[in-house]
């Protein structure tokens, strides 16, 4: 992912999962296009089952905590 939308959710009553969804909501009506990656700080790491579906979560140093850079994964190139 070359270009994404940095968010910022520092609530403390909603888990990892809620505050992705509201996140990609959000990049999905500004864009049109729903996201598929997400880098977290590393603290904020997932669980298996706390995650969305459809949206792949990666640990990344250089993003903050509580914030979420999100966005559309780079196509690979086929040969």
């Amino acid at each position: 992912m070359k270009i994404g939308m940095l968010w910022f959710d520092n609530d403390p009553k909603a888990d990892l999962k809620v505050k992705i969804e509201r996140a990609a909501s959000y990049y999905s009506k500004k864009y049109g296009q729903a996201p598929n990656l997400c880098f977290v700080h590393p603290s904020m790491a997932p669980a298996p089952n706390g995650k969305p579906d459809s949206i792949e979560i990666r640990a990344n140093r250089s993003v903050r905590p509580n914030h979420f850079w999100i966005g559309v994964a780079d196509q690979a190139v086929q040969p």
